[in-house]
């Protein structure tokens, strides 16, 4: 990892690990060869190190953050996968329904329907595991 500062890697793992658990984490490293190794490096080390790394935002307001965003982009995978580390950084399930609920009103009610169906799967599996 010659182009990164390995302390921003190893705090952008820590964060990433803590918002979308250790398991999920670890599964898309170790399924990652030469050719993806290297986004997966600079995506932990930028996005996880030092957009998530500071104090200044907390990690549930990210994660309400990130849900907005991602979800007027429309890209559902990383909406789910987004959705899931929102719960773990205490993100309620109003507060959730209330994201949507913008989505909708700036992104159009389509988007907020395909929202809404992922987030009642991940809300349902979440149930599932307690």
């Amino acid at each position: 990892m010659s182009v990164f500062d390995e302390d921003l890697f190893l705090k952008g793992l820590e964060q990433r690990k803590s918002t979308l658990g250790t398991a999920y984490v670890e599964k898309n490293l170790a399924a990652a060869d030469d050719f993806t190794r290297p986004f997966q490096e600079a995506m932990t080390a930028w996005c996880w190190g030092f957009g998530w790394g500071d104090d200044v935002i907390d990690a549930k307001t990210r994660s309400m953050m990130n849900l907005s965003m991602i979800g007027a982009l429309g890209k559902m995978d990383e909406w789910e996968t987004h959705c899931r580390g929102a719960i773990n950084n205490g993100v309620s399930r109003d507060e959730i329904r209330a994201i949507i609920h913008v989505i909708g009103i700036y992104c159009g009610v389509p988007q907020a329907l395909q929202c809404f169906r992922v987030a009642r799967k991940v809300l349902a599996d979440n149930e599932s595991d307690a």
